[in-house]
């Protein structure tokens, strides 16, 4: 059985306290920032683990802010659809409902366990001062040199100096965003990697390490294709499963999908069944390659 931690009370909670009945998740974000996605992929992944439990699950998002845009970056992080939250009617019927929001921040009201989500930081790297305040001239934008703009839109404190007239442009997210989605995948499995309490610190190394192991696992599962397949091992499949059960706990999901690439006797066909099995939590699209071996 699933069981979270829940930040309202500061005890472990059942995700789904009926058997088989419809849970409702309910993911609070507040605009379009990283920490706004994260708090969508946590709410797929707790969706994704219900279901594969066998528990119907019902998703909705409350974004008062660029919900749109929002719902745009989730689809390219492969973050399935979410309903709405002001068009759906309270109480249809759900075992239980389950909060996602990002902390520090105020908890939604009403019952239900609420699953906290660190923040996720973007290190952009320094600048010299001669670069500060390039391409704030006109027709500055996207690939003109903007390079001091904040990489995520986010609260900001008074400004002084030379600089401090930048205009804000509110329309339109920064260019960082869409470099960020480049290759969803890496991002997808990069804060996968952290447990979701902790704070994610995000830059270009941590993504080119991401996109890096990626390819080599999509390259693995493509080659032990090929051989006989063979069924995931009981053992696996309850590390697994004990893993995402223990408060979503997706590092150690991670963990076990090394030590069955690296065990020694192990079939391909068996390894190749986990990562299949592993990939309908992780949405990492891991069998991309199949065919692509000569």
């Amino acid at each position: 059985m699933l069981r979270i931690h829940d930040a309202r009370t500061g005890e472990s909670a059942a995700a789904a306290p009926a058997r088989r009945g419809l849970t409702r998740i309910g993911a609070h974000a507040s605009g379009l920032d990283p920490t706004a996605l994260r708090v969508l992929l946590t709410a797929d992944l707790l969706a994704r683990a219900l279901e594969l439990g066998g528990t119907p699950v019902w998703t909705i998002l409350s974004a008062p802010n660029r919900q749109a845009e929002l719902r745009t970056a989730a689809t390219t992080l492969s973050i399935r659809p979410f309903e709405d939250g002001r068009d759906v009617a309270s109480g249809l019927g759900e075992a239980q409902a389950i909060h996602v929001v990002a902390q520090p921040g105020a908890y939604p009201p009403g019952a239900g366990p609420v699953v906290a989500v660190a923040p996720v930081e973007w290190q952009q790297p320094e600048q010299p001062d001669s670069e500060v305040g390039r391409g704030t001239g006109a027709g500055a934008g996207p690939g003109s040199g903007d390079a001091t703009r904040p990489p995520w839109p986010g609260p900001t404190g008074p400004s002084s100096g030379p600089h401090s007239h930048r205009p804000h442009r509110p329309h339109h997210p920064p260019l960082p965003l869409a470099d960020l989605l480049t290759d969803p995948a890496a991002l997808r499995l990069a804060l996968l990697r952290v447990p979701r309490s902790e704070p994610v610190r995000l830059d270009g190394a941590v993504l080119a390490d991401a996109a890096g192991r990626l390819a080599h696992w999509r390259r693995a599962v493509a080659g032990w294709a090929r051989r006989p397949s063979r069924p995931v091992p009981d053992a696996v499949r309850t590390r697994l499963r004990a893993a995402w059960e223990d408060d979503l706990d997706l590092p150690a999901v991670l963990d076990v999908l090394r030590d069955v690439e690296n065990a020694p006797d192990l079939p391909d066909g068996a390894r190749f069944e986990t990562y299949a099995y592993a990939d309908r939590l992780l949405a990492l699209d891991l069998a991309r390659d199949l065919g692509t071996l000569a």
